[in-house]
């Protein structure tokens, strides 16, 4: 198997491309990383020196690369196949595309923002911070309920990279600021994604890992 998949069961942005890879079924040997230990954090900076999940290595095309949404086009080029995670057309990949990025830098970063925050010791917490980026939530959360398709996906009928951005973003991000009852279309949509085999995958496998999600501090 010439692909090897660098992650972690409970890492939102690994989510993110474990999906496109069951989506299609691509063969990969999954090597999870437990950064904790030091023979292992110290071999995966030296395969990505900054450290972050996930990361792909092609050993046939001796190519190595990082960043969830890159992944997802190296794959949807590389190893394609029925679900075509990026559209043909110009126009629609571009907007594909951008809701990829609004995804990760909307709702999946200030997610980490408060996630992060509760790992801190208390006299290093960042209130400010942490309001903020619930605030940025709700606007987004609001964006998407006047934008998303009332049934089918994120880009319409096809699942696409957008879809596989979502899933992790919304599911994280709705138990940190949750998804209230004026959202009905953004719930809808995340319960069709929980559906799909694919990511319905993704979760039974972080499952056992969930005690580990920092809860917010009592």
């Amino acid at each position: 198997m010439s692909l090897t998949l660098y992650y972690h069961p409970l890492s939102s942005f690994c989510w993110k491309v474990l999906i496109a890879l069951y989506e299609n079924d691509v063969p990969f040997t999954p090597k999870l990383i437990n950064l904790g230990d030091a023979d292992e954090r110290a071999a995966f900076l030296k395969l990505w020196p900054v450290g972050k999940f996930p990361v792909l290595r092609d050993e046939q095309s001796q190519r190595t690369i990082p960043e969830s949404s890159i992944i997802i086009e190296y794959l949807d080029q590389h190893f394609a196949g029925p679900t075509r995670l990026i559209p043909e057309e110009i126009d629609l990949a571009l907007q594909t595309r951008l809701r990829d990025r609004f995804l990760d830098l909307y709702l999946h970063m200030p997610t980490q923002a408060v996630v992060f925050d509760r790992l801190r010791p208390n006299d290093a917490r960042d209130p400010l911070g942490v309001a903020d980026a619930r605030a940025r939530l709700r606007t987004s959360y609001a964006m998407l309920e006047a934008e998303l398709p009332r049934d089918g996906w994120a880009m319409g009928e096809r699942f696409t990279l957008a879809d596989c951005a979502a899933l992790p973003a919304l599911f994280y991000a709705d138990k940190v600021e949750p998804l209230g009852d004026e959202l009905a279309t953004v719930r809808a949509y995340l319960d069709r994604l929980k559906a799909r085999r694919s990511v319905a995958r993704v979760l039974a496998e972080a499952e056992p890992y969930f005690h580990m999600f920092p809860q917010e501090p009592g």
